[in-house]
């Protein structure tokens, strides 16, 4: 298994570290204008967006791969 995480850039990195990561560096209003998803625009908060995130595969990808942009940044 460690073998498939070598070349994960996310490995170690929870869901709610990159939300948080990107609502601080990008604040919510900031947020939804790169990610345009209503949990992020309509009374945000990181549980309810934890929780729609994880039941949304194509939502989470998106923020996973902003918070690889600004990770590397």
């Amino acid at each position: 298994m460690t073998k498939k995480q070598a070349n994960n850039p996310l490995h170690g990195i929870t869901l709610e570290t990159a939300v948080t990561s990107l609502v601080d560096y990008y604040g919510w209003d900031g947020l939804a204008k790169h990610i345009d998803i209503n949990c992020f625009k309509s009374n945000p908060s990181i549980k309810s967006s934890l929780k729609f995130l994880r039941n949304t595969p194509w939502a989470r990808e998106k923020v996973e791969n902003l918070y690889l942009l600004q990770v590397r940044n």
